[in-house]
């Protein structure tokens, strides 16, 4: 509502609805992969384009599924994982917004290697497999960023493939831990993970059962290397923590 005043009587003041004005539609150039692009090129990308809202828990792209499209996230969250027959899950990554998913298919032309599902309300804008190669083509600096993303996404899984190789539970739970916290306001040599993610999927990120998960984050709080409630899980011992996964990691063969 707005109010006015009257102008045959000062004294007196209405309230009048505001007209909300009409909602833009969405645009490549809100996301940051198209900004900057060669014009034409733009604009064909973006005459392909669709976009779709997912809900939490509907599955965006299944495993062995034949499309090659790629989803840019415009607003929420998607979660990547494996599923073996026997139900045991494997998360390889999450995706917010201005990430995007979906390139090796895209590049590839092949199936889809894993099962990607909201976990978040999301806006999504997928791309056909040929618009987006065109407009990488036309574009160095778009080309240049799907090679950072790639070269970071395979470091990334490099990186966790020799944790869960190389390290113990706790140290892997140490790890991703770290990965997943934020520096705590306040409080310089501790870190923060908020909200906690439920121990099945810390489990699922590291590659364990959830009972041993469990277990190990009540004895790790008992020891003093957590604390935990409901909204959060603070990391007490950050430094010890570091120097005890880099040196596991970094220990000469016997």
């Amino acid at each position: 509502m707005r109010a006015i005043q009257d102008p045959d009587f000062p004294h007196l003041v209405w309230l009048r609805p505001v007209m909300a004005e009409p909602a833009r539609p969405p645009a490549l150039t809100d996301l940051a992969f198209f900004r900057g692009g060669d014009a034409a090129a733009l604009a064909k990308a973006a005459a392909a384009a669709r976009w779709r809202t997912v809900e939490p828990g509907q599955v965006v792209v299944d495993e062995d599924e034949p499309s090659t499209d790629i989803f840019f996230v415009a607003s929420g969250a998607v979660r990547v994982q494996l599923r073996a027959a026997s139900g045991r899950e494997v998360l390889l990554n999450e995706f917010g917004p201005g990430e995007f998913f979906g390139e090796l298919a895209a590049i590839d032309g092949a199936p889809r290697a894993a099962n990607v599902t909201a976990v978040a309300r999301s806006r999504l804008c997928i791309l056909p497999a040929q618009a987006f190669l065109d407009y990488i083509f036309a574009t160095p600096a778009a080309c240049h960023g799907l090679l950072k993303t790639l070269a970071a996404k395979l470091r990334l899984q490099t990186e966790r493939t020799l944790e869960r190789e190389a390290l113990p539970v706790r140290l892997r739970l140490f790890s991703e831990l770290l990965r997943l916290s934020r520096p705590r306001s306040g409080a310089p040599t501790e870190r923060v993970v908020s909200p906690p993610p439920p121990h099945h999927e810390l489990a699922a990120r590291i590659g364990a059962r959830r009972e041993v998960v469990s277990r190990e984050l009540s004895e790790m709080t008992r020891e003093g290397w957590l604390a935990r409630d409901r909204r959060a899980i603070r990391i007490l011992r950050v430094a010890e923590m570091q120097r005890l996964v880099a040196a596991e990691l970094r220990a000469p063969a016997a």
